[in-house]
């Protein structure tokens, strides 16, 4: 054989063997289309579940946002009915109490009976009046109005009450409104 011969085997077998590469990375690169195709189509079906599941819990917390919010509104609206109940009959006596044609003490006898229920529908919302008239001045729920100079109480005892305070349960709803009493004997002491 000669040097072309050669030469030209070597060219054939190189193209050969090209060509079976050639044919062998291009299924290579077919195989990895596909792969990369399945991948993208998993991926997008991924991304498709998961915008529904988001777009469930969006619309499950709009659910629990605005039911919360009823829920807090029927509680305000109970706790008014609960809190405006018991006065409903004080208005009718009230009503029926300027429709008569009482005198000036019966007039008064029924304002009285209408303030003790008065009393009543506060105690049963807890509500309680603060004690004032014969204690000692406590400026946590007293208001000091004024002094009356006197030798026969004790300094800073609460000789009269102007306006009744008021404690729901523990909290103080509005100081009592109160005059006190000031001994110089005991304040010189």
């Amino acid at each position: 054989m000669s040097t072309e011969q050669i030469e030209r085997e070597d060219l054939h077998e190189q193209t050969a063997h090209s060509d079976i590469e050639a044919g062998s990375e291009s299924n290579n690169e077919a195989s990895d289309v596909e792969q990369l195709r399945g991948e993208r189509d998993t991926l997008a079906q991924q991304l498709l579940q998961t915008q529904d599941r988001l777009a469930r819990l969006q619309a499950e917390f709009d659910n629990a946002r605005k039911r919360e919010a009823k829920e807090r509104q029927d509680t305000r609206d109970y706790a008014i009915q609960s809190a405006v109940e018991p006065f409903l009959g004080v208005m009718d006596n009230f009503a029926l109490a300027l429709k008569s044609d009482g005198d000036a003490a019966q007039l008064r006898a029924g304002v009285q009976l209408i303030l003790k229920q008065m009393d009543e529908a506060l105690r049963g919302l807890n509500v309680q009046p603060v004690e004032t008239v014969g204690t000692q001045f406590d400026p946590r729920i007293h208001e000091a109005l004024g002094s009356i100079e006197t030798l026969e109480h004790p300094d800073h005892q609460v000789l009269e009450e102007i306006r009744r305070g008021y404690k729901l349960r523990d909290k103080l709803l509005r100081p009592a409104l109160v005059r006190i009493a000031t001994n110089s004997a005991q304040t010189s002491e």
